[in-house]
């Protein structure tokens, strides 16, 4: 067998239209919205395709086997629908990302509440704001984070980066934190309970350092009051 793998999916090179969408095969795909009116290159699998901006791979969509279908990716609209969120509630996009279960009831339930306090334009840029988080965040991440918010009745893209944030940091403890040991045996319970800072202090290392000294201080003190007294003795003479 050879050492590299064999590409045997079939080469394509479609101009994107200005509905940011290729044309392979009849099907049409949607592409990143800042690649309107390129060229891009796409290899055609049995099961999938995949999109390259020059050697960058860009999109990724199941392959449509029936004719004229059209398949679309909303994170690929995003920067254009904040621009103009009159567009979004509407979207072909967005209705794709329902059906397939991307788009959940917590999006709508946050959206709603997001409208209805910010207003339709202003909400649903914030819906959007939100959904762009979702690249640097896992989809299950963010829907807990968006449900999280919506309960805080934290409306805007920041609360929920926010709700993010001390979720990672929750988690990176929770995984470097050791648990602290049961000082009591089994089937035995105890009336105190030893804070996490107190359990710290007990596991940390001997302190063999010699006690800080004040004696050069002292000194010093000792210098200045000399030299004050010796420079009034001049005075007075």
């Amino acid at each position: 067998m050879p050492d590299e793998p064999f590409e045997t999916g079939r080469l394509f090179t479609p101009r994107v239209d200005h509905y940011s969408r290729i044309t392979v095969r009849t099907n049409r795909y949607s592409v990143p919205v800042r690649l309107i009116g390129k060229k891009v290159r796409v290899m055609l699998h049995a099961s999938h395709l995949v999109v390259y901006d020059q050697n960058v791979e860009v999109a990724r969509h199941e392959h449509l086997i029936a004719k004229c279908g059209i398949r679309l990716d909303l994170d690929h609209y995003l920067e254009a629908l904040v621009r103009k969120p009159g567009a979004f509630p509407g979207a072909t996009a967005l209705e794709q990302a329902r059906s397939a279960g991307r788009f959940t009831p917590v999006h709508d339930a946050w959206w709603a509440a997001a409208r209805k306090v910010h207003g339709e334009r202003d909400g649903t840029r914030a819906l959007i704001e939100v959904l762009l988080l979702g690249r640097h965040i896992a989809h299950e991440h963010l829907v807990t984070d968006l449900a999280t918010a919506l309960r805080a009745r934290a409306l805007t893209a920041d609360a929920v980066a926010l709700e993010a944030r001390k979720a990672a940091q929750t988690e990176d403890e929770s995984t470097t934190l050791p648990a602290p040991r049961d000082p009591h045996p089994a089937g035995q319970s105890s009336a105190t309970v030893t804070s996490l800072h107190e359990w710290q202090l007990a596991h940390l290392p001997p302190d063999t350092r010699p006690l800080p000294s004040v004696t050069p201080y002292d000194q010093l003190l000792r210098r200045h009051r000399t030299s004050g007294s010796t420079h009034r003795e001049g005075e007075a003479q």
